[in-house]
């Protein structure tokens, strides 16, 4: 009952924004309003619009008939009978909703005293009979607990439900609550008795990754776990759950395969830029633990609201795993439970971590402070460095870049504050010669001065910078990644580093996709950039190397066999022309990306998922950093996580080790 009240709240919240146009909600939710974040907005905007999708197809296809019905369980504070009488679509269709007791009397006490909603219901005599709150012409408003199925259809034949004409069954995140047995009765009593029916269903899926384990202690800390989970845990079981309890067709989609191929681009657009946005790891694994399932039986035409069903990708084939573990010396130390920050190393045995978004004073908010990573005697300690800076907010920011240009200087590229502050130019980070060895030290942070050419390098984040060699000169190549103005860039900029000034430099050769949140790393003087997020929000499989010649640069297509599956904001790194890259998000609901390795020399493709059997907690490979160490073959992953939707956010509590020595040495 509680997520019901939540659920009117945010869907409020997204109609005044914009995502939803509904002007029924603000009444329904009564004094509950409250602005949302626009991850929410996001969220319900496309719960919504699954339901809107499917329940209009509904009526259109039945719309020659004489009398249809829609029976919403677990109905809630939900609009949907009163946009759709407004819109004028229930000519011949009475639409019932089922709730508990308690939820139907708080909403026909709201209905009946506001004079919107009561106007739209009309004479509705027989209110108050029993478990009938509201029994207008065509809305009925019942109390009733859906697991008592008994009941349940006693008040439904009582309230002139016809099981003989088509009927529309609508559960919104309703059925995981009941007890399995009692929710899979439900929708074998629904193909049982009623000849001519359709179902729609929307709830979780996906629960054993770690956004998954984040989710489903989120609504265990409620008290309502999700418990269709155990026996239906992805889209494939749900697909064979209808089935077996009678219904003859069934279409089903998680939320990345419904916003990408049931909604026209133009409102995919539309809704992309309503407000500043920049959660796309957590929108993307939040539509991945989602789904909308439409089945039927008896209709005539069949109704397939869902197709044509997008032709998945089979399985990610998996070469082997890659051990994690936690990093001993580096365990419970402070600051490092971070997203969005970045991590170099700087000379051997040394790392320096900036920015992004953490734990700092015992708050969740931007990091200020400068990280310093140092090993001694193999073992790894990790301390908060005295920052020398006229401004110590400078240092707030989230993905920006930050090169190695010597032992003793480091170069920050751009970031940003919040998704409409940005412009925060570039920063110098010099260290002390002994950084390190004897003892941290402290850090100098001086802003940058740019030449006028360079600006525009600096006006971006999720962007990459680096090294390349033109001539013997060293540069840094800035390219892609995202600004306040243009949600992905394409353009890139040669960045000669002491004077900080652009160099105009020659390039031909295919020019990639725009994409930001992609990986970079230098290679024989060039640079190797993959994946990455393109214009549509849709993940990006290429990977380009953008080659030196004698006039200039080229850009080369490295094709992969299989194809590199797409992904983006994942770590990479270059090891004896080997290709590595960490982690990510893909739209692969079946698994979670891992560490891929692609042979340079021959295409060649091979996927590892990392086994997490000795860490006692999620491990998010999205948002974090990376450090390869090619002496010990190891890969040390500092921070990651972020926002997952509304169930709280998760950092990685401690920096982890992935032992990649076996997986290289087979290649």
């Amino acid at each position: 009952q509680g997520t019901g009240g939540s659920s009117a709240v945010s869907k409020c919240s997204a109609a005044a924004r914009g995502y939803i146009q509904d002007r029924f909600l603000r009444l329904l939710a009564e004094r509950r309003r409250r602005r949302r974040a626009p991850l929410i907005h996001r969220g319900y905007y496309i719960r919504a619009r699954a339901v809107d999708h499917c329940v209009q197809d509904f009526l259109l296809k039945t719309q020659s008939l004489p009398r249809t019905q829609i029976l919403s369980l677990g109905a809630g504070f939900d609009s949907l009978y009163f946009r759709l009488k407004d819109m004028g679509l229930l000519q011949h269709t009475v639409v019932y909703e089922v709730d508990f007791p308690d939820v139907a009397c708080q909403k026909a006490a709201l209905i009946k005293g506001v004079k919107e909603l009561s106007a739209l219901v009309g004479d509705a005599g027989g209110e108050g009979l029993g478990a009938i709150t509201i029994s207008g012409d065509d809305y009925k408003l019942l109390g009733v607990d859906l697991s008592e199925l008994p009941e349940l259809e006693r008040t439904l034949e009582e309230a002139g439900l016809n099981k003989e004409i088509p009927t529309l069954f609508i559960a919104e995140v309703v059925l995981t609550y009941m007890e399995t047995a009692r929710s899979d009765a439900l929708i074998q009593w629904a193909a049982e008795r009623f000849p001519r029916a359709c179902f729609l269903l929307y709830e979780q899926v996906q629960p054993q990754d770690p956004f998954g384990h984040i989710m489903q202690q989120h609504f265990r800390q409620l008290s309502t776990a999700l418990r269709s989970l155990e026996l239906y845990p992805d889209c494939p079981a749900q697909h064979r759950r209808f089935l077996a309890q009678g219904w003859t067709e069934c279409s089903v989609m998680d939320m990345n395969e419904f916003f990408t191929c049931c909604i026209p681009e133009d409102e995919q657009q539309r809704v992309q830029t309503l407000e500043p946005f920049d959660e796309y790891e957590e929108w993307h694994l939040k539509c991945s633990h989602y789904f909308v399932l439409a089945a039927s039986k008896g209709m005539e035409p069949s109704w397939t609201p869902l197709s044509p069903i997008p032709r998945r990708a089979g399985p990610v084939g998996v070469a082997g795993s890659v051990p994690a573990a936690v990093c001993a010396g580096l365990s419970g130390a402070p600051g490092l439970r971070r997203y969005g920050h970045r991590s170099v190393l700087v000379k051997p045995n040394v790392i320096v971590t900036t920015g992004g978004f953490g734990e700092e004073r015992g708050q969740h908010c931007r990091v200020r402070n400068v990280h310093l990573l140092s090993r001694h005697a193999g073992r790894w300690e990790a301390v908060c460095v005295t920052q020398n800076a006229p401004d110590q907010r400078w240092g707030e920011r989230l993905y920006h870049t930050v090169s190695r240009l010597s032992d003793t200087l480091a170069l920050v590229v751009g970031g940003r504050t919040s998704p409409s502050s940005t412009g925060l130019g570039m920063l110098w980070l010099k260290f002390p010669r002994t950084c390190g060895a004897s003892g941290p030290g402290d850090v100098a942070v001086e802003l940058a001065s740019l030449q006028p050419d360079a600006e525009a390098a600096a006006l971006r984040w999720r962007h990459s910078t680096t090294e390349i060699t033109f001539k013997g000169e060293q540069y840094l190549f800035v390219y892609g990644g995202r600004s306040a103005l243009q949600p992905v860039l394409g353009d890139w900029h040669f960045l000669h580093a002491p004077e900080l000034s652009c160099t105009a430099i020659p390039v031909d050769g295919p020019v990639p996709e725009s994409r930001h949140s992609h990986s970079a790393c230098s290679w024989e003087g060039g640079v190797l950039i993959a994946g990455g997020l393109g214009a549509a929000e849709q993940p990006l499989g290429s990977v380009f190397l953008l080659r030196e010649l004698e006039h200039g640069f080229q850009w080369q297509t490295i094709e992969t066999h299989p194809p590199l599956v797409p992904r983006y904001s994942h770590t990479a790194h270059v090891h004896e022309g080997k290709l590595l890259l960490v982690g990510g998000v893909w739209f692969h609901a079946s698994s979670v990306p891992g560490v891929t390795v692609i042979d340079l020399m021959t295409g060649l493709c091979f996927n590892y998922v990392i086994n997490v059997e000795h860490l006692e907690w999620p491990l998010m490979l999205h948002n974090h950093s990376s450090v390869f160490l090619p002496d010990e073959k190891e890969l040390l992953v500092i921070g990651g996580g972020g926002n997952c939707f509304s169930f709280g956010t998760h950092l990685n509590p401690e920096p982890v080790l992935l032992s990649l020595s076996s997986i290289l040495a087979s290649h």
